[in-house]
């Protein structure tokens, strides 16, 4: 291999370095946000369960005020029951009575329907509030763990971005350019090996970055001449092991 694919390959090694830290760091950063999201949803159902207790309450109340109302209406119907100058009139109040005491019963049963479903509400809250804080203190420990481990790749990061630069000096510059461009459009994957199938000449050539077949070509051409040649399918440069060079 020639001393230019010598250099461009290794700069895809050292490529392949930087993409699997990049990896690991927004691994690390994705179980923060994870965790945080799942904090915010519990917050919302939190903050939903809490409107929905006071919209109980609200009505809870609403109808404990209805019933002392027609308590109170009840207790003037009773006096004036005791004065009452006929016996049409005394029946009539006694209805009045008899009918509001009906209507009471069926507030009674709604108004203790409300406050079971407040105490369910209440109940889920708890559920809520205790997830809650099982999950905050998940991502405290998260943060912890993840904060050293971040700063140690972050670390090696910045190491192999200076190695990258050192490696890329070495390549002329519209090489390198025709490297990064491939590379832009293959998550950093701009190089390929040609792979040899069958145990004697004649060879199949495959690409070893999308596995699509080769022209003998490619390999004949890497095996006397220091140039940039691209697979047919997928566009990586192609180049040959050094024990693959002489089948």
């Amino acid at each position: 291999m020639g001393k230019l694919l010598e250099a461009l390959q290794k700069l895809q090694t050292i490529e392949n370095q930087l993409a699997e830290v990049r990896r690991r760091l927004k691994s690390r950063s994705a179980a923060v946000e994870s965790q945080q999201a799942r904090i915010a949803a519990l917050q919302a159902d939190q903050e939903a369960l809490h409107q929905t207790t006071l919209a109980r309450q609200k009505q809870a109340a609403s109808v404990e005020l209805e019933l002392k109302s027609r308590e109170t209406e009840v207790t003037k119907y009773r006096t004036a029951l005791n004065i009452a100058k006929s016996n049409k009139e005394y029946a009539t109040i006694l209805t009045h009575i008899n009918t509001i005491k009906a209507d009471n019963s069926k507030l009674e049963d709604e108004a203790l329907k409300v406050m079971q479903a407040v105490d369910a509400v209440k109940l889920q809250a708890q559920e809520i509030k205790a997830k809650l804080e099982q999950a905050q203190a998940n991502l405290e420990e998260i943060q912890r763990t993840s904060s050293a481990e971040i700063a140690r790749l972050q670390g090696i990061l910045d190491d192999l971005q200076a190695k990258r630069d050192q490696a890329a000096a070495d390549v002329p510059r519209d090489q390198l350019g025709v490297f990064n461009r491939v590379g832009s459009t293959r998550e950093g994957d701009a190089m390929a090996k040609i792979e040899f199938h069958g145990k004697k000449p004649p060879y199949e050539y495959v690409c070893g970055g999308c596995y699509m077949s080769l022209t003998a070509e490619h390999a004949n051409a890497l095996r006397t001449r220091d140039e940039l040649r691209f697979c047919d399918n997928c566009g990586r440069i192609l180049y040959l092991e050094e024990e693959k060079q002489q089948p």
